[in-house]
């Protein structure tokens, strides 16, 4: 008896939430075991992002594929995805039945009966403290159609989630795509800028001779030292770009930029494209993931709403108990001669029942019809959602074809530039190098270069980040 009571004593301290042993701490990462409660990792929970080496030159298809297992993003994502997958369990789980223990120890003022009487002529048990455990079985046989609306709106939730991971991934795959484009028009940029810079230096070089010989005016060679250090100037300017946009794509492939010495091999490509809006706008509505997601949340939403208006109907239950009472000692009472009593103890008897309840909600101050119109409204503004994402795919495909008809323009317009201000360099230095030229006409048309070269190499990563990003605004699958 003792034993009882010390237990009751501490599960009333500890249980409520008066001590908690082992608080989790928001800081460290989430054991894989702890999340799933088994040994190995479940199928539908991500495992833990790993280090990832990187090659000496990165490609972008090595790119993606690094991104893709180390991004926060799409990681957090599929946790999101996982605890979309726990929900549903939960949801089944109420079709099940349930089985519960339940332990008192009381203490009363006035002695009370230990059991109703059973049969006539029993003596009849009085003590002034009870103890009780009973194993509770619950089963629900009718819930309104709560239960079942309730799984199927966990599983249009669990379908929105996968396929918002999967809209999360494409994202990153135009993310890393376009960054990578930038990295290697980038790349260009500076290594036209350097020609450039080396070039003039030579012409400065060869200026500073002629000067000193008379065969040049001191004023030429002033406009190719001004000319030297806007260069150099603009090689710094490019080269910090460019680092910044190693340091974007390192951060989108979730490295330590530090640690990840980032180098590049690929090519800036172009190829002739056509694509018809009214077909592309047709695919993107039937596959893009996060507008099947925003369907799936409206179908889940739905159903939310019929599980709220399910408060309205009577819950029954199969409940069954089967358990012990028990006192230290208790006074025997004899029906015959209720003045006298005699003490006898410790006593213990078992004890069962089963049935059925019916709960019926009579009066609940409006809090079930509140609970509807939420959901209904929930409802509407999620119709609202997806229209206005139908809006937005319709105009995200049609700018995005119209980028790529815009960048493949510029592409062919600059490569024809290019040319002709490559002749044009050649035949400025050499009018000056014969005597009939002067010196602004091959600055002038040294500039000219670097601007068109500069404007193609951009140019043609624009053109594949267009197609990138039309590959987005379709939902995959452009080819």
């Amino acid at each position: 008896m003792r034993g009882t009571i010390i237990l009751t004593t501490l599960y009333t301290l500890i249980l409520p939430g008066c001590a908690l042993l082992q608080p989790t701490e928001p800081f460290s990462p989430v054991p894989v075991t702890e999340a799933v409660g088994i040994a190995a990792p479940a199928p539908s929970q991500p495992t833990p992002a790993k280090e990832e080496e990187v090659p000496e030159a990165l490609s972008l298809d090595r790119a993606l594929e690094i991104a893709l297992k180390n991004n926060p993003e799409v990681a957090a994502t599929r946790w999101d995805v996982s605890a979309a997958g726990a929900k549903l369990d939960q949801a089944k789980a109420a079709r099940w039945p349930t089985l519960t223990y339940e332990g008192s120890y009381l203490k009363y003022l006035n002695s009370r009966p230990l059991f109703e009487a059973r049969y006539n002529g029993e003596r009849r048990l009085f003590t002034k403290q009870i103890s009780r455990g009973d194993v509770i079985l619950k089963l629900p046989l009718f819930t309104g159609g709560r239960i079942i609306n309730e799984i199927k709106a966990a599983e249009l939730f669990r379908l929105a989630e996968q396929n918002r991971l999967s809209r999360t991934r494409d994202e990153l795959v135009f993310n890393v795509s376009s960054t990578f484009y930038g990295i290697l028009s980038q790349e260009k940029v500076i290594d036209s800028v350097r020609f450039s810079l080396q070039a003039m230096q030579e012409q400065r070089q060869k200026m500073a001779k002629m000067v000193e010989v008379a065969k040049a005016a001191r004023v030429d060679l002033l406009r190719t030292e001004v000319r030297v250090a806007d260069l150099e100037q603009s090689l710094e300017k490019e080269t910090n770009l460019l680092e910044i946009q190693k340091r974007l794509l390192a951060n989108l492939m979730g490295l330590d930029f530090d640690r990840a010495q980032l180098k590049f091999a690929g090519k800036l490509t172009f190829e002739k494209v056509g694509y018809r809006p009214e077909q592309l706008v047709r695919r993107a509505l039937a596959q893009r993931p996060d507008f099947l997601a925003a369907k799936e949340r409206l179908k889940s939403q739905a159903r939310r709403v019929d599980a709220a208006r399910a408060g309205h109907y009577p819950n029954i239950n199969l409940v069954g108990a089967y358990g012990y009472r028990g006192t230290g000692f208790v006074d025997v009472f004899d029906d015959r001669d209720p003045k006298h009593a005699t003490t006898r103890g410790p006593f213990y008897d078992d004890d069962g029942s089963v049935g059925v309840i019916l709960t019926l909600p009579l009066f609940e101050g409006g809090r079930i019809s509140a609970k509807v119109r939420e959901e209904i409204s929930a409802l509407a503004a999620a119709q609202e959602r997806l229209r206005k994402l139908n809006l937005q795919v319709c105009q995200e495909v049609e700018t995005a074809v119209l980028d790529v008809d815009s960048s493949s323009a510029r592409v062919r317009a600059t490569e024809k530039a290019l040319e002709q201000a490559r002749e044009s360099l050649r035949i400025e230095t050499l009018k000056y190098n014969l005597g009939a030229g002067t010196v602004t006409d091959v600055l002038d048309a040294q500039t000219a270069l670097l601007v068109t070269e500069t404007t193609y190499y951009r140019a043609l990563a624009d053109f594949r980040t267009a197609l990138a990003r039309l590959n987005l605004a379709v939902g995959g699958n452009l080819s």
